[in-house]
C-alpha cells in the first residue's frame, strides 16, 4: 500500500501562485510513477501532470504547460506542483496519484484525498 497526502491548496487571486505538495509513504518503491489530476464541480477528473521518480518522462496537460511545474524530492518521497499565473478555470480539487507507469489517464493505483484550489477572478 502507498499512502498519499496532499497539502498546499487554498484561495488565491487570478494571476497568483500556489505550491501543492504530495507526501508519499508506505511501499513507495512499488509505484514508479506519480501524477497530479484535478476535478472541478460537475466535471470529470482530468490529467494535469505526471512523471516518474527519476524525472523521465514528464508530461503536462496543454492547459497548464508553461504555468505549472512539477518537481520531486526523492529523499522526502514528496512530489510538488508549482502553479503560477493561475486562472479561474484552474479551480478544482487537486489529487495526487501513484502507479506503476507514467500515463496521462486515471489509471493509477493509489490516490490522495485531494486539496482544494480556488482561484478568484
Amino acid at each position: 500500500q502507498v499512502q498519499l497526502v496532499e497539502s498546499g491548496g487554498g484561495l488565491v487571486q487570478a494571476g497568483g501562485s500556489l505550491r501543492l505538495s504530495c507526501a508519499a509513504s508506505g511501499r513507495t518503491f512499488s509505484s514508479r510513477a506519480m501524477g497530479w489530476f484535478r476535478q472541478a464541480p460537475g466535471k470529470e477528473r482530468e490529467f494535469v501532470a505526471a512523471t516518474s521518480w527519476s524525472g523521465i518522462p514528464t508530461y503536462y496537460a496543454d492547459s497548464v504547460k508553461g504555468r505549472f511545474t512539477m518537481s520531486r524530492d526523492t529523499a522526502k518521497n514528496t512530489l510538488y506542483l508549482q502553479m503560477n499565473s493561475l486562472k479561474a478555470e484552474d479551480t478544482a480539487v487537486y489529487y495526487c496519484a501513484a502507479g506503476p507507469a507514467v500515463v496521462v489517464t486515471t489509471n493509477y493505483d493509489y490516490w490522495g484525498q485531494g486539496t482544494q484550489v480556488t482561484v478568484s477572478s
